[in-house]
């Protein structure tokens, strides 16, 4: 290991601490005592178990980044802009900052007014409490944010990734807790137990292999002069993800049903009102829910995979590099086949991420089996687990 990767290393473990102890923090105006006989209430504390200063975490900021891409695909202003290099990336990221503030702060509101009407715990409330609870919250995101920037740039891995790894590592610790405990309890037999083990085992290697997999493309450079000799012609591919939306489809798809719905509350109607029946039908396990995730994850899988691939911009790149496919003219004729190429891997793509989803939903659902390792959670912490190992090797390598 490299001195350089050691540094990287230790600045990574070190912020993610940074990020953990700060999640204990609470929010200011609340009452500790008030708050820790409903933590330990059977069914009223599972909300407030997670109220800290930085509860709202970093959803508003990829959220933001979701709209800020999609935008750039509906709008040739955005488009524009983003294809203007550095400063291009400058301003979108700018613009998603800015979004993802506004977004914060609508939901820490929200937050802080649910809060407020419980007098045990909000003390008097407020306009000063609601304040106050607002613009902590809010600075907590921002806080995350850069937390995660600088993890990026001086540290291993991608930090928006590894600060989302943390809190499902956690999760997955007292959910694994839970089911030991079913076992001890005689509600779990050792037959279950063993094959809940086998089956976590392999959803996770159905992902690693899913996620490692690479459509790969034969490319040929013709010969060139190359000062006093000539190079031969070579031969090359190109690799293409069958899964090239990653987990953000998992992330962001609750988000455009829930966050219209709980306005919806907020304005109006609250828990019995059409928009309280409709979070209930949404409820994860109803068939309501499973279809629109359905549909969510597909669509934005397609619109995701579009933004990061697009078939003109590579043949216009392999033109420029003199690189062709074989058997196919280039310019317009390998746009068209990489056109091809990218939807047929889109769709899949698509599917497996429902599937990913929707199976361990489904199992403690209908088949009632205790089964509560999500897969979105599973594919964030695939994902991040390999882009770390690629990083670090590719550092070892060139270190």
């Amino acid at each position: 290991m490299t001195p350089e990767l050691a540094r990287r290393i230790a600045f990574t473990l070190g912020a993610l601490l940074v990020y953990r102890l700060g999640s204990y923090v609470p929010v200011p105006g609340i009452d500790p005592q008030a708050l820790a006989q409903i933590l330990h209430e059977p069914h009223g504390g599972a909300t407030l178990r997670r109220l800290s200063l930085l509860s709202l975490g970093l959803k508003p900021y990829l959220f933001a980044a979701i709209l800020i891409q999609l935008l750039s695909l509906v709008s040739s202003r955005f488009n524009a802009i983003a294809r203007r290099g550095d400063a291009g990336r400058r301003a979108i990221s700018r613009y998603t900052f800015i979004l993802a503030m506004t977004l914060a702060v609508f939901q820490a509101v929200g937050i802080a007014r649910a809060l407020s009407g419980i007098p045990s715990l909000a003390g008097e409330g407020g306009l000063l409490f609601v304040t106050s609870v607002t613009v902590t919250m809010t600075g907590g995101t921002m806080f995350v944010i850069w937390l995660s920037e600088q993890i990026t740039q001086r540290g291993i891995g991608n930090g928006l990734a590894l600060i989302l790894c943390v809190g499902i590592v956690m999760d997955f610790a007292a959910e694994t807790v839970a089911t030991v405990e079913l076992h001890r309890s005689g509600a779990l037999s050792d037959g279950s137990l063993f094959g809940l083990a086998v089956l976590t085992v392999c959803f996770v290697a159905c992902i690693v292999f899913v996620e490692r997999g690479r459509r790969r493309i034969p490319l040929e450079f013709a010969g060139k002069q190359v000062g006093g000799r000539v190079l031969p012609p070579q031969q090359s591919q190109l690799g293409l993800k069958l899964n090239n939306a990653g987990y953000f489809p998992a992330i962001i798809a609750p988000w455009f049903f829930y966050l219209p719905l709980t306005v919806a509350g907020l304005v109006g109607g609250g828990q019995d009102g059409w928009a309280g029946a409709a979070l209930k039908f949404m409820q994860a396990g109803q068939p309501g829910h499973m279809i629109y995730m359905v549909v969510a994850v597909a669509i934005l899988s397609l619109v995701y995979t579009a933004f990061v691939l697009d078939p003109e911009h590579a043949a216009a790149s392999l033109q420029r590099g003199g690189a062709t496919m074989p058997g196919v003219e280039p310019g317009e004729a390998t746009a068209s086949q990489l056109d091809h190429i990218i939807s047929r891997m889109t769709f899949a793509g698509a599917a497996y991420l429902v599937a990913v989803l929707l199976i361990p939903e489904a199992l403690i659902a209908y088949a009632k089996v205790p089964y509560y390792f999500a897969g979105g959670s599973v594919l964030i912490i695939v994902c991040t687990v390999l882009d770390i190992e690629a990083q670090v090797r590719g550092r070892s390598l060139t270190g």
